[in-house]
């Protein structure tokens, strides 16, 4: 309608006409082009908001299950150092307990992953969408830093693990895991991440049964290696999870006011 008139004012050279018409052409042009900005710029809040809040709830969640891996390994680092004392002479154990011991030493936790949100804004491109600088520096690094998954998968693969279960009936095997094996933890609980494989337990097996297989652990000169190689895996990446990673401790803390 207005280009109309303009067009018409050119032809008759009304000049005061024209210039309305220009000005009304030009002051319509920029406040669509500011409605749109307007629009984009509350989009990109939105967004910002939005994926913001996502991605704390995934970290709190990475939080709890960083901290449970810690605390998870710690126990189970207490296990083969026991056993290790045990098969060596160091420290006497009951048959009973070394079996206990030896069993919770072969142990591992898969960590849970919430990565959706993340991986969401790198693959499109949005992670500038994240503001916060600490934030968005702490998700990078949980979700780059390969501790936790090579935590589980040395665990897996480990030797000890794979000869104690070669070595140990499986009904004693069934009977260590239904007695003495992890107790399920509610995600967010962290009292329970305290005990979840460390508690007292016993087996309540015939005795000469559970002399049986401790003897198969306590003549097996392959369980002492095996066992120190366990052991210094295990030290290696609870290292690496609280001091050469602190930084990550500390921007979970912070971003998510999570429990260190």
């Amino acid at each position: 309608m207005i280009l109309r008139r303009l067009s018409q004012s050119l032809k008759e050279q009304n000049w005061t006409a024209i210039w309305i018409e220009f000005i009304l052409l030009v002051t319509g042009v920029f406040l669509g082009m500011q409605v749109s900005n307007w629009n984009a710029e509350r989009e990109t809040r939105r967004k910002t908001e939005v994926f913001t809040e996502r991605l704390k709830a995934d970290l709190r969640n990475e939080a709890f299950f960083y901290q449970y891996l810690i605390e998870y390994n710690r126990d189970v680092l207490v296990s083969a150092e026991k056993t290790v004392n045990a098969l060596t002479g160091k420290v006497p154990l009951s048959d009973e307990q070394l079996l206990i011991n030896a069993y919770r030493a072969t142990q591992y936790k898969n960590p849970q992953r919430f990565r959706a949100t993340y991986d969401e804004l790198i693959s499109t491109g949005n992670i500038g969408l994240i503001k916060d600088q600490k934030l968005r520096l702490t998700a990078m690094r949980i979700y780059n830093v390969p501790s936790m998954d090579s935590l589980a998968q040395e665990g897996v693969k480990s030797h000890y693990r794979e000869a104690f279960r070669m070595s140990i009936d499986n009904d004693m095997q069934r009977a260590l895991a239904r007695q003495c094996g992890d107790r399920y933890v509610t995600r967010g609980d962290y009292k329970a991440i305290l005990n979840a494989i460390d508690y007292p337990c016993t087996l309540d097996l015939p005795k000469d049964e559970i002399e049986k297989s401790a003897k198969s652990l306590r003549s097996n000169p392959q369980f002492v290696p095996y066992l120190r190689v366990r052991i210094a895996d295990i030290g290696t990446r609870l290292f690496d999870m609280t001091v050469n990673n602190s930084d990550i401790v500390e921007g979970l803390k912070t971003v998510t006011g999570a429990q260190p």
